[in-house]
C-alpha cells in the first residue's frame, strides 16, 4: 500500500485485459497519470503495478483505465457512519476514507449520515475503512461485511459465470441464423427472421465489442474489440442496407445478398473463444491457488491461563502459543515449544519425505502436521511467513516479462492498425479489380480480414507458458523470481557449486581434537573465542566443548576467511586456518601436523587453535556430503555442463569431496570476494554461469552470475540475491530447474510460431489471395472460428507443460 513516508507498490487487478496489446494501451494510458512514479501491466496476474507517491491518484488510474475500455475489479458498498453532528464531520469522515489506501472514491451525504465507497478488495476492506472512520472519532456500521466481502475470486467467478451466460444465448440465438443462411434462404421473410434472431446477438450480446472499440477510438488506439466491431458492425449494417435497400442492387443487375449469420457468428465463436480461453487460463494458475489453499482459515491459540481458544489466522500475533492436532495444517512460521511430530513439508520443498520436528526446531506455515500433537511459538505471521514469500515470488515471476516478449510487444504495438490497413487495401483492390461483384466480395473479403487477425494469439504466447512454467516450478519446489532467468536457465554451461551447505549437509560435527598439553584452561579459552565467532564451524566447536566454562576475553577480532583473534590475561590466541598461524609466524609441532595430514586425508576440515608462539591443539570437523548430491552432480556432467567447486576450506578437504562427488574442477580456500571474481572469469571465456551457494559469502557471486541459485535452508541474504531459489536444498533439483527451461523455452517458440504463421497464412487467405488460382473465398463465419481456436490453442498448448516430466 502506497504512504508517502515509503513508496509502496499497488496493485489494480485488471478484467478484460486479455492479450499484451491490451496490457500494452493499458501501460499508455498509465504513462499519462501525474503521480504514478512506475508502472507496469501483469498480464498473468491480471494486475497493474503502479507506485504512486500519492494515494489519491489510484482512483485517477482507475478512471484512465475504465477510459480506455478496460476494467477494474472494485467493491461498492454503501455503510451508515455513526457519531456525525455536522455537515463539516462529513467532510472530515470523507477525506479520511479518501486517502485510505486502496479507496477509488468515496462521499459521505451529511442528510442520510451514508458513506458510499469504492474500493481495490485486495488492497483494503469494510473493517480497516471503520477503523480509520474511529481514528476521527466517528463509527461505520459493517454487521452485514462478513456476509457480502466480496473477494477478487468472486468477482472473476462472476465475471466467468457471465460471458457463459453471454455464450449460450449468442450460440442458441446464431443457429437458426445460419441454418436459415445456409439452407432456406428462399422461403418467405427469411431475411426479417434472419434479422430479428441477429440483431440481439450483435447489438446486445456483442455490444461490449462496440463499447469498448468506441472508448479505443476517443484515446486514438485500437485493439481485439475494434476488429471485432468493425467486422460484424460493418457486416450487420451491410445486411440491413440490402435488406432494407434491395432495388438499389437489383436496378443494377446485382443480387442483394444479407450476410447476418457472418455477424451472428463470428460474435458467438469469438464470446465462444473467449470462454474457453478463460476456463484455460483459469488452469495456468493453480499453481498459485494450490499455494493460497494451503494456509488454514482458523487456529487454536493456547491463552495464558492454558485454555485453548479458536482464532481466526488473521488475529496470530507472533509470540502466540499455537497448538496443531494430528492431521492440521501448520497456520504460521514458527518454533516447536512441547511434541514432536513428523511434518509433511512436500507442498513447499517439493520432498515427498515427512520430516521429524522435535522441541526448538522451525515449523513452516501451508505444511501438514502428521500423526502427533505439538504446540509452537508463532514466530512470523501474515506477509511474513514462508509461505506468504513464496506466494508472493510466484506472483512476481508470473508477472515478469522475458526478454523474447520485448519482439512480442513491438508486434502487438502495430498490429491492430496493421490489420486495419490491409482490410481497406483488400476492399481497394476487390473494388477496382473485382469487377461486377467487386464491391460485396470487397466488403466480405474486408471483413474476414478483420475478423480472422488475432492478435490475441501472439500477446499470450510467452506469458501462458512463463505462468504455468513458473507455476510448476513451485509445486516441484523450485521457486523462480523472474522469467528472464527462466529463459536463460537452458543456456547455462557451467555451474559453480560452493561446498558447505550446498554439495554437503552444512550440519558440521567435529570428529576429533589432539591437544599439545591436555591444559583445561586453554579449553575454555577456545570455547570463549569460538562462542563469539559467527563462522558455521564455530558451532561445531561450541557444540564439542560442552563441559567446558567460558572466561573473558579482550579485544576480539573476526578475521574474513582465515578464523579469529582475542586476548586474554595479555596474551594473544589464535582459532582458525594455517594461513593465520602462517601469516603470524607461529610454531607448529610435528605431533599436531602429522595428525592433520591424516585428517586431510579423509576430506575433514581442519581447524588449528594456537597462543602468540605455537600450536597449541588442532581439531577435525566433517561435514557429511548430502545423498543426492553425487547424482546430481553426474546428471549435470552428462548434460554437458562444466562444474567448479569452489571452498574457503583446505586443499586436502576440497580434493577429497571433489574425488568422492566426481568433480574434476575445483578451487580450495577461496575468499568470497574471489568467487565473484571466478565467475567474471568464466564468463569472459564466454560461459553463461550459474552460481549455487546458501551462506552470506556466496551473495556477491550469485547477484555476478548469469542465473543464481540459493539453497532455501541457507541465509536469507542469499535467498533475496538469487533469481531461483531451491527451498529443500536438493542439488538434484537444479537438473529440473534447467530440463524445465528448456521445455518452457520450446513451448514459447511453438506458441510464437504458430501464433505467426497462423495470422501470415490467415490474412492473405481471408483478403481472397487464392481467388484468381483456385475461386476460393474464405467464409467470415469459418474464419471467426479459426481466430477462436487459435488462442485457445496457443493456451492449451501452454497447458501442456504441466504434464511433461
Amino acid at each position: 500500500m502506497a504512504t508517502n513516508k515509503n513508496k509502496e507498490i499497488i496493485y489494480l487487478p485488471l478484467e478484460d485485459v486479455e492479450s499484451e496489446h491490451c496490457a500494452l494501451i493499458v501501460e499508455k494510458g498509465l504513462a499519462q497519470v501525474k503521480g504514478i512514479e512506475t508502472h507496469k501491466v501483469e498480464l498473468n496476474n491480471r494486475r497493474a503495478a503502479i507506485t504512486v507517491n500519492n494515494t489519491v491518484v489510484v482512483g485517477e488510474a482507475v478512471k484512465v483505465i475504465k477510459d480506455l475500455g478496460y476494467g477494474v475489479s472494485t467493491v461498492k458498498n454503501t455503510f451508515p457512519v455513526l457519531g456525525m453532528t455536522c455537515a463539516s464531520c462529513a467532510g472530515s469522515a470523507e477525506s479520511i476514507v479518501k486517502y485510505e489506501p486502496g479507496v477509488v472514491n468515496a462521499s459521505v451525504n451529511f442528510a442520510t449520515g451514508n458513506l458510499t465507497v469504492e474500493y481495490l478488495p485486495n488492497m483494503t476492506d469494510a473493517a480497516k475503512l471503520k477503523k480509520a472512520v474511529q481514528s476521527i472519532g466517528y463509527d461505520l456500521l459493517i454487521e452485514d461485511e462478513t456476509n457480502q466481502q466480496e473477494t477478487l475470486e468472486a468477482i472473476h467467478t462472476q465475471k466467468f459465470q457471465k460471458l457463459k451466460t453471454k455464450t449460450i444465448w449468442a450460440v442458441i440465438l446464431s443457429l437458426p441464423v445460419v441454418v436459415i443462411g445456409m439452407f432456406f434462404m428462399d422461403m418467405p421473410y427469411a431475411n426479417e427472421i434472419m434479422w430479428s434472431f441477429s440483431t440481439p446477438v450483435v447489438l446486445w450480446l456483442g455490444r461490449d465489442f462496440f463499447i469498448n472499440a468506441w472508448k479505443q477510438t476517443k484515446h486514438r488506439s485500437a485493439n481485439m474489440d475494434t476488429l471485432v466491431a468493425l467486422s460484424t458492425g460493418i457486416a450487420y449494417l451491410f445486411s440491413v442496407f440490402n435488406m432494407l435497400f434491395a432495388d438499389f442492387w437489383h436496378q443494377r443487375g446485382l443480387h442483394a445478398h444479407v450476410y447476418f449469420e457472418a455477424a451472428a457468428v463470428i460474435i458467438a465463436f469469438i464470446l465462444l473463444g473467449k470462454l474457453l480461453e478463460e476456463k484455460a487460463k483459469g488452469n495456468t494458475s493453480s499453481a498459485i491457488k494450490k499455494l493460497m489453499g494451503l494456509q488454514p482459515k482458523t487456529v487454536i491459540v493456547i491463552q495464558a491461563d492454558g485454555t485453548e481458544k479458536q482464532t481466526a489466522i488473521e488475529e496470530v500475533n507472533a509470540d502466540d502459543v499455537i497448538l496443531v492436532k494430528p492431521g492440521e495444517k501448520i497456520a504460521v512460521d514458527g518454533m516447536v515449544t512441547s511434541g514432536s511430530s513428523y511434518v509433511d513439508e512436500s507442498m513447499l520443498s517439493g520432498e515427498p519425505v515427512p520430516v521429524l520436528k522435535n522441541e526448538n526446531e522451525k515449523v513452516f506455515a501451508g505444511t501438514i502436521n502428521q500423526k502427533g500433537s505439538f504446540q509452537f511459538k508463532a514466530v512470523k505471521v501474515g506477509k511474513e511467513t514462508m509461505l506468504a514469500h513464496i506466494i508472493k515470488m510466484v506472483q512476481d515471476a508470473q508477472g515478469s516479462k522475458a526478454p523474447v516478449q520485448k519482439l512480442v510487444d513491438k508486434i502487438a504495438g502495430i498490429f491492430v492498425p496493421v490489420v486495419i490497413g490491409i482490410a481497406i487495401l483488400t476492399f481497394i483492390l476487390w473494388f477496382v479489380l473485382g469487377g461486377d461483384n467487386g464491391i460485396v466480395q470487397g466488403l466480405l473479403a474486408a471483413v474476414t480480414v478483420l475478423v480472422i487477425a488475432c492478435p490475441c494469439a501472439l500477446g499470450l504466447a510467452t506469458p501462458t507458458a512463463i505462468m504455468v512454467g513458473v507455476g510448476k516450478g513451485a509445486e516441484k519446489g523450485i521457486l523462480i523470481k523472474d522469467a528472464e532467468s527462466l529463459e536463460l536457465a537452458k543456456k547455462v554451461d557451467a555451474i559453480i557449486l560452493d561446498k558447505t551447505g550446498t554439495i554437503t549437509e552444512g550440519k558440521p560435527e567435529v570428529t576429533g581434537v589432539q591437544w599439545l598439553n591436555n591444559d583445561d584452561a586453554t579449553k575454555d579459552i577456545l570455547l570463549s573465542i569460538e562462542k563469539q565467532s559467527e563462522h558455521p564451524l564455530a558451532e561445531a566447536v561450541v557444540k564439542h566443548l560442552d563441559g567446558a566454562t567460558t572466561t573473558t576475553l579482550t579485544q576480539f577480532d573476526s578475521i574474513t576467511g582465515k578464523g579469529a583473534k582475542a586476548n586474554h590475561n595479555n596474551e594473544t590466541y589464535f582459532v582458525g586456518n594455517k594461513k593465520l598461524l602462517r601469516e603470524n609466524n607461529i610454531s607448529i609441532a610435528e605431533q599436531l601436523q602429522n595428525q592433520t595430514d591424516e585428517w586431510g586425508k579423509q576430506s575433514k576440515t581442519v581447524i588449528w587453535f594456537a597462543d602468540s608462539k605455537q600450536a597449541l591443539a588442532v581439531i577435525a570437523i566433517a561435514d557429511k556430503i548430502k545423498e543426492t548430491s553425487v547424482q546430481a552432480i553426474r546428471e549435470m556432467q552428462e548434460m554437458g555442463i562444466d562444474l567448479y567447486m569452489l571452498t574457503g576450506d583446505n586443499e586436502a578437504t576440497a580434493k577429497a569431496i571433489a574425488e568422492q562427488t566426481g568433480i574434476k574442477h575445483y578451487k580450495a580456500e577461496v575468499l568470497p570476494q574471489h568467487k565473484a571474481d571466478f565467475v567474471k572469469e568464466l564468463q569472459s571465456k564466454g560461459k553463461v554461469v550459474a552460481m549455487v551457494g546458501d551462506g552470506i559469502n556466496d551473495s556477491t557471486a550469485l547477484a555476478t552470475a548469469d542465473v543464481s541459485i540459493a539453497m532455501g535452508k541457507g541465509s536469507d541474504i542469499a535467498m533475496d540475491v538469487a533469481k531461483m531459489t531451491i527451498i529443500s536444498s536438493d542439488l538434484t533439483k537444479i537438473p529440473q530447474a534447467i530440463r524445465l527451461s528448456k521445455q518452457t523455452v520450446a513451448t514459447i517458440k511453438q506458441n510464437l510460431f504458430w501464433a505467426f504463421i497462423y495470422n501470415v497464412i490467415g490474412i492473405p487467405v481471408a483478403a481472397g489471395i487464392l481467388y484468381p488460382v483456385n475461386g476460393f473465398l474464405l467464409n467470415p463465419m469459418i474464419a471467426g472460428a479459426a481466430m477462436a481456436l487459435s488462442s485457445v490453442s496457443v493456451v492449451s498448448n501452454s497447458l501442456r507443460l504441466k504434464w511433461k516430466k
